[in-house]
C-alpha cells in the first residue's frame, strides 16, 4: 500500500503534476459594527477579495456579502508550502427596519470592505381625528 501524498516527502511532491482540488474553503470574514449619527457602520475583513470579485445584495431584509479569493500562485506554479488557504467569504446579517435600504452605500479599500447603513426616517407622530356617532 503506497502512503498518502500527504505524507509524502517534498521532494515527490514537487514533481507531482497531478492537478490540484478545485475544493474552495468558505470563511466567515471578522467584521466590526459600531453607530454613529447617521445610523451603523459595518467592518469586514476581506483580504484578497477585489471589487470585481465581491458581492454584496439585499433580499428579504437579509444584507449578504460575498467575496471571492483568486489563487495568487502565477500560472503552472505548483505549491510547494501553502499556509494560506484559498476561498471565498460569505457572511450575512439581518436588518432592521430601521435601515433605509435605498441610501447604504459600500466601499473597499485595502482589503477593508465599510458598509453604512443609514438610519429611514421615521414618521412623526400624528394625531387622528376621532369622530363620534
Amino acid at each position: 500500500m503506497s502512503p498518502d501524498q500527504s505524507e509524502q516527502p517534498i521532494s515527490n511532491r514537487i514533481d507531482d503534476t497531478t492537478p490540484a482540488p478545485t475544493e474552495r474553503f468558505v470563511f466567515t470574514p471578522p467584521i466590526d459594527i459600531f453607530e454613529t449619527s447617521d445610523g451603523l457602520v459595518l467592518r469586514a475583513d476581506l483580504p484578497g477579495v477585489s471589487i470585481e470579485t465581491l458581492e454584496l445584495q439585499i433580499q428579504d431584509n437579509r444584507l449578504t456579502l460575498f467575496g471571492r479569493v483568486e489563487s495568487v500562485l502565477p500560472p503552472g506554479a505548483i505549491p510547494v508550502h501553502q499556509e494560506f488557504e484559498v476561498g471565498d467569504f460569505l457572511r450575512s446579517f439581518i436588518l432592521s427596519d430601521e435601515v433605509d435600504h435605498d441610501r447604504i452605500t459600500a466601499r473597499l479599500s485595502h482589503g477593508v470592505l465599510e458598509v453604512e447603513l443609514p438610519r429611514a426616517d421615521q414618521p412623526e407622530p400624528r394625531r387622528i381625528q376621532v369622530n363620534a356617532d
